[in-house]
């Protein structure tokens, strides 16, 4: 694994602990994403940051790193970027609401043994 494959995963987990604080300072995922001025762009921000990750490693043919994923969860990351970037004002928030509470645990621990 190279080192710019490595410092990407440190991005992935930084901006989960971004999000993860977000939903904390909010008190739960609900009133974060209720927050439109400030909280929910931010997440929505971070998520599309962290699908970019996963799409430069795919670009950089980290196989090494990908192969800790599931496909399905990377192919799925990654459609809710495109549909954050190509229709904000229509993303389903229970979809990030769920990404938040079930999806991103799953990258956090896996992103955790890569590093290790």
């Amino acid at each position: 694994m190279s080192k710019e494959s490595i410092s990407k995963i440190y991005m992935v987990l930084e901006k989960i602990e971004y999000i993860e604080n977000i939903v904390d300072n909010a008190g739960s995922i609900t009133n974060a994403l209720d927050d439109e001025i400030t909280m929910r762009p931010a997440i929505l921000m971070h998520l599309t940051a962290i699908a970019e990750q996963f799409n430069k490693l795919k670009q950089e043919n980290a196989t090494q790193i990908l192969d800790s994923f599931n496909s399905d969860e990377l192919k799925g990351l990654y459609d809710v970027r495109t549909y954050i970037a190509h229709d904000y004002e229509g993303v389903n928030l229970a979809i990030i609401e769920w990404i938040i509470r079930n999806g991103l645990p799953i990258f956090k621990e896996k992103c955790l043994v890569i590093i290790q």
